[in-house]
This record gives structure tokens, sequence and C-alpha cells, in this order.
């Protein structure tokens, strides 16, 4: 059956179930979704019941989009959102997509845009025929963010284009009778870094993970020449787990090497990657080392991600559905799961995970409805990887830092700008904040304090303690005045100064503003070194 006939079935059906007086104007494949453009939008609107109806029918993901024709004006719709949504809000931008009939509110609280269970967005929808969108104003002023946003609203037509085109290729008949699947490993085994796997079924090729080993000179790419890779244009998706370099570092090289599907990853995990791929690339160029690719690369692969929430169940083949789950990690990261076939197999691959809370993150998810393989990480799996119970390590750093400051000395701690920078922001937030060691400066050096707006961008991802703080007690942690951010020009002024504490990149040693408080502070005996993170093999951290 070609695409254009699984069309024109789906249109009876959607027919059949949708509420008489309700028509479908057109219909297609973007990506994952089935997309209904009707010149009801209103009435949709009304019965927040029918899309959910269609969609379990369908067992698709389902888009419902106003045909141009019943749409506002921008002028008019502008008025219109000012007049439903309260000032509280706080609505920093709005942006019209007429390719899509979307809207998207840019806004400081989004439940007030939202309204109770969507309330607010049918209301707009009802008034104005557009279908709004609703992204959070990072509290914390982000770059990346705010270019991420801009390039792909510059990129829609292109992006509607290649969601078309891939959405043809998802919902295409399966066309081999063979049943097999096979893992084959291109990195990360028996080594941290460059993690890479490809998961192959007659049909399909999806390529999980594409890293690279930051500390390792000759071994530093995933094997991306062995057959099941090649040609790499065969490849159907790429699935990111999470945005750590060794696990997402290498994702623009695809592209360079002639790569042109989707990558599926969380929102978090799309700005994160963009900001570490974007930073590795200015600091070795730094350090006169030569880089797999260039920014433009980065780009591309932006230009081609599809982000999915936790528990979406998305069609990525004809025979491959993806869920992601909390891998408890770092901000966005998964537990990538795979429906091979009709209930033939299922596989789950856990990149990084957490198995117990942390300061930032519920444990991993450890239920599924079916799995018959777990591939998983075992970075501290060995029988002699023992680990301080995270409290006890909390004290001994609060102990460490009480001492270095009673003695007028500085701590420096080597952080990773991404996961553990973080958590060690809300430790000594909450440590400053209840009197367990004096107030001094906190100061965020390199891209710690952009990872951190990323993190203030996405408080759904963090645990049920924080968001708790964050929505109903109005207390945002990584928000203390204890914290400051770094400029470079700034640092002979931090390192001369009086007591504090120091966060700066990288975790291990191996570059970037670390190095100058290390010099620096090094010789003096008064200050004091704390190391937060894994130290991998090569570097000067080890």
């Amino acid at each position: 059956m070609t695409v254009e006939e699984v069309l024109n079935e789906l249109k009876v059906r959607v027919q059949e179930v949708l509420p008489k007086g309700i028509t479908i104007s057109h219909m297609e494949f973007e990506g994952p979704e089935l997309v209904l453009y009707t010149n009801e939008p209103r009435k949709f609107a009304d019965n927040g019941e029918i899309l959910r109806a269609l969609a379990k029918d369908l067992r698709k993901r389902v888009v419902v989009r106003p045909d141009p024709s019943v749409l506002a004006s921008e002028e008019d719709a502008i008025k219109k959102i000012k007049e439903i949504v309260p000032p509280e809000a706080g609505i920093i931008n709005q942006y019209f997509d007429i390719s899509v009939g979307e809207v998207i509110i840019e806004a400081e609280k989004l439940g007030l845009v939202i309204g109770r269970h969507g309330s607010m967005l049918r209301e707009i929808t009802k008034n104005i025929g557009w279908t709004p969108k609703v992204v959070r104003a990072p509290p914390i002023e982000s770059s990346i963010i705010k270019n991420i946003r801009q390039y792909l609203r510059s990129e829609r037509d292109v992006r509607k284009a290649f969601l078309r085109q891939i959405g043809k290729k998802i919902h295409r008949e399966v066309t081999s009778k063979d049943s097999w699947i096979r893992v084959t490993t291109l990195g990360g085994c028996r080594e941290v870094g460059r993690s890479s796997f490809i998961l192959s079924t007659p049909e399909t090729k999806v390529l999980i993970d594409c890293g690279i080993n930051v500390g390792s000179e000759n071994n530093g790419t995933p094997y991306l020449y062995v057959p099941e890779a090649c040609p790499i244009e065969q490849i159907d998706a790429v699935v990111i787990t999470h945005a750590h370099l060794d696990h997402a570092g290498l994702v623009p090289l695809l592209f360079k090497y002639g790569y042109e599907g989707p990558v599926y990853l969380t929102a978090p995990t799309r700005d994160l990657m963009a900001l570490l791929q974007l930073d590795y690339i200015e600091v070795s160029a730094r350090e006169g080392k030569k880089t797999p690719y260039e920014s433009s690369m980065v780009r591309e692969a932006l230009k081609r991600t599809i982000t999915l929430n936790y528990g979406d169940v998305t069609d990525i083949a004809p025979d491959v559905r993806l869920t992601f789950h909390n891998a408890g990690h770092i901000l966005g990261s998964s537990i990538v799961h795979f429906h091979i076939g009709e209930g033939l197999y299922n596989i789950a691959f856990t990149g990084d995970f957490k198995y117990e809370p942390t300061r930032l993150f519920d444990p991993a998810v450890n239920e599924f409805p079916r799995l018959e393989t777990l591939i998983m990480e075992a970075t501290y799996g060995g029988s002699k990887d023992n680990q301080p119970y995270r409290r006890e390590a909390e004290r001994e750093m609060h102990a460490i830092i009480k001492r270095t400051i009673s003695r007028k000395g500085k701590v420096l701690i080597p952080a990773f700008a991404v996961g553990r920078s973080q958590e060690v922001m809300i430790v000594l937030e909450e440590a400053i904040r209840t009197g367990l060691i004096d107030k001094v400066p906190v100061y965020l050096d390199g891209m710690i304090w952009e990872a951190t707006a990323i993190h203030t961008t996405y408080p759904e991802y963090l645990n049920n303690d924080l968001q708790e703080l964050i929505f109903h007690r109005g207390l945002n942690p990584f928000l203390s005045e204890c914290f400051t951010q770094v400029e470079s020009a700034k640092r002979q002024e931090i390192i001369e100064g009086g007591p504090s504490v120091i966060l700066a990149t990288s975790g291990m040693l191996n570059g970037g503003p670390v190095m100058e408080y290390l010099r620096a502070l090094g010789p003096d005996e008064l200050n004091t070194l704390v190391f937060v993170g894994y130290q991998a093999e090569g570097t000067l951290g080890r």
C-alpha cells in the first residue's frame, strides 16, 4: 500500500470517528504526526475528547491545524490574546506561522496561558482560529535558547518540507517478511566515551547516540564505517539519549557525511546538545585542535531535530515505535524504548542513568509495559565501585568549604557545565540559605551560567521537590543572589579577592577557564581543590 493509499484509508476512518458537522479539508503526514486541516478548529477546541478519540482509534499522533481561511489577522489575534490571558502570565513575545496556523506564545508563567486542563488554549483557538503553542521565556537570559528558537523559526518552510518527506518514509508499507533484530555496538562498550549503537531490522536502521571520547587523541570516534552503518544515508533515524559529548558530540558529523534524516530527542537535550557542541568547537579552536565538523553542521543537525516528551509513543519507522522515559541523569536525559513490529520485540537503551533520587531529578524509570532486552550503562557497575551516599558527600563538601573559608581561602570546583554544576548549585544554595555555611559568593565560570539558564527554562523536567519550590513557593534556587556569572575580564579580580567558591569548567581539568584558576590558586595551601565528577583516563583530573 502506498503512502497516498494509507492517507485515503485514514481519511475514511477519520470521518467515521468525527462527530457530524466537522469536516477535514486536507490531511498529510509531517514526520511522525498525522496532520488534519479543518475549517472548524473552534469545534475541536470546544471538545478536547475528539482529538483523543482520533489518536486512540488511529493509533497515531494526531495534530489539528486551522485552514488559513479561518485565521484572524495577526493584529486582531494579538489583541484578543491580550484580553484572554491575564497580565500575570508575563507574555514576552508572540510569533505567527501562517504555514501551520500556529501562534507561538513566549511567556514567563506557562500555567496562566495554558489554563486548567488547557482551557485557556481552547479559548484562544475559539476566538482567533490560530493554534496556540506555548514556550517558557527563560528566567535567566539565554543566548543559546534565543538563537535556537529564532533559527528554527527562520527555517520553518525547510522544516515543513523535511517533515513531509520523513512522514512518507515513516508511514510507508513494510516490505520485508523477515523477522529479526540486531544490535551492533559502534563505541562506548568497556570504555567511557564515543557511545553509539545501531539497531537494525530487515526494514530499518536506527542509530542510538553518536558520541566522542574527548580524552582520546586516536580513538575518539565511533566505528561509523562498519557495514551496519554504511552508507550513512541508509540510516532511517538517529535517537539521542542525552546531551553530553560522549553520547551526542558527533551528531553534526553525520550530516557532514551525508545523513539527512531526523534526530529524535527531548527539547532540553536539543538545546544542551547544541550548547555543548558549539563550545567543543570553540575550545578546540582555542587549543589549536582540529574539530571534525563546523558550526554550520550544528545548525544542520538542529534543523532536523524532532523533539518528543517523556511517554509519547511515536512511530519513527514502519516497524519501529519509540518512547522516551526519564533516565534521571541530566536535564532531558532519556531511557529510549523501542517497540519492534506488531508485538515482535521490545528493547531499551538506558544511556547514562541514575537509579536513585538526586537533588535535580527523580530516579530513572524502571517499569515498562513490555521488555525483552535492556542494554544499560555500567560506568560504576564494578564490584569495587562503591559510591558514598549523596548526603554524606554533601556533608563532606560543607565541611571542606567551612574549613577553607575559615582560613580565608578559596574553594575551586572543576565541574561539568551540564548536570553536576547545577546539582552542586542546589546543594550550595540550600547550605547558604539555611546557614550551614557562611554566606560567600559562588562564582560560575565557563558554560555553567548558560547551561543553568536552560535548566530554568524546563523546570517540568526537574524533580517534584524542585517543582514544588519553583511553581508553588516562588523560590527558584538557580536565581539565588549568592550566584554570580563570571566574565573572563573579572577572573583576576576573583583570584585576588576574598574567600569564595568557584565552579568552573571543565570538570576533568582538560581545558576551559578552570585551568586559569588552577594555575593561580593551586600553589596557595589556603585554597582547596574539590572534584565532584568522574575523571576519565587520559585527563589531568585523573
